[in-house]
């Protein structure tokens, strides 16, 4: 097992009913302006603004909103919510939604210090100070709830990079799963799969780590599992909350401890087909590219994949294969690039996307050889 720090501040609420505890959170750490930030209106419907809305006032805590927050957020929208934040003098950030709205606040809070946010994600400056954040998840997913970092789309470059900073842990995150009873099917089934490929990033680096992979094991039949019972009933409050927990701790530091940080070559791969159309959602690309991936890799490092098999109750690679993505079709999601519109005439203009990126997985550095083959498979 390699060497590793852990390091995680960010304290959860979680549960029913624990949303109005929000602004008590933010008083409690002495901020009296804070600036409200979220998606297309959801939470207008479902009865969470008007829970926070009513635990900020209560608690005297100050707030301005800004809306509007999309899938792939962009680095116009959060430039402009920066200027937004700075011309209203806010002391931090609430975010309420999804991965998307909660990278989005991290982007500003980081950016909200900076000349321009964007050098900030070509590595060229670094951060010495962000606004302090917290968050209401309405969509368990990404993970980002209880991690630091975050993906923003460069709408003009058609670039989808990640950043981040020790500074961008949220101080406290809320999860209630029954908000999340209302969510449409394929947004359940992308928070799924995006989970499960937060650990399978991990997962096939060091198979030495083994607390940490079985870890990983009991996560992934965990949300296969919750999924399953949510297909038959959205309503499962036990389905949800357990759902949401798995997909939580799929990316706040604990799946991959003494896993070198993952290898990321899959996500890299789909934030080039998603910064190209945006309109594909992250974890029906990951649902495509990683059994792309792994098909492809099985044969040239057959000792990472040792056991991976077992989470699928197979007693080899291939069957595992098929039944992963039996499973995503059971559950009506796309298998292929083809399944996702995307034509054949593009590939080359997406691995020259793709090809961009400094530095394409961890364990096995792709060529633009490596990155054609799998998007062949996975087409």
């Amino acid at each position: 097992m390699n060497n590793f720090s852990f390091y995680n501040p960010t304290k959860i609420i979680f549960g029913k009913n624990r949303i109005t505890e929000i602004g008590k959170e933010i008083r409690n750490n002495n901020h009296k302006r804070i600036l409200l930030l979220a998606g297309q209106g959801s939470i207008k419907t479902n009865g969470v603004y008007d829970q926070i809305t009513a635990s900020l006032k209560e608690n005297k805590i100050d707030f301005v909103e800004m809306w509007g927050v999309q899938a792939n957020p962009t680095l116009e929208k959060v430039n402009e919510t920066i200027e937004f934040a700075r011309k209203h003098d806010v002391d931090s950030i609430l975010a309420v939604g999804g991965g998307s709205v909660i990278d989005s606040a991290k982007a500003v809070a980081v950016g909200f210090y900076l000349d321009d946010l964007w050098l900030f994600m070509q590595r060229k400056v670094q951060a010495k100070e962000a606004l302090p954040l917290y968050t209401v998840l309405t969509i368990s997913a990404t993970g980002s709830e209880m991690n630091s970092g975050f993906v923003i789309t460069n709408s003009k470059t058609q670039q989808k990079w990640g950043g981040g900073s020790p500074l961008l842990f949220p101080r406290v995150s809320v999860i209630d799963p029954s908000i999340q009873f209302s969510l449409p099917w394929d947004q359940t089934v992308n928070g799924g799969l995006d989970a499960i490929a937060h650990i399978l990033e991990y997962y096939f680096v060091d198979d030495k780590a083994i607390t940490t992979r079985e870890i990983d094991k009991a996560l992934i039949r965990t949300i296969i599992s919750m999924v399953d019972r949510l297909q038959e009933n959205p309503q499962d409050y036990s389905a949800r909350a357990n759902l949401a927990w798995s997909a939580t701790l799929a990316l706040n530091g604990i799946s991959g401890i003494g896993m070198n940080g993952g290898d990321w070559a899959c996500h890299t791969i789909e934030h080039a087909l998603s910064a190209l159309h945006p309109k594909i959602a992250h974890g029906a690309g990951l649902g495509v590219i990683f059994p792309a991936w792994i098909e492809y890799m099985v044969f040239k490092y057959p000792e990472k994949f040792s056991d991976w098999f077992e989470i699928w109750g197979e007693d080899n690679s291939i069957s595992a294969l098929i039944s992963m993505r039996n499973k995503l079709r059971d559950w009506g999601s796309p298998v292929a690039l083809r399944d996702l519109c995307i034509r054949k005439d593009e590939l080359d203009k997406i691995a020259d996307k793709i090809m961009e990126f400094p530095v394409i997985g961890s364990f096995s550095k792709f060529t633009r050889e490596d990155i054609e083959s799998i998007l062949i498979l996975a087409y």
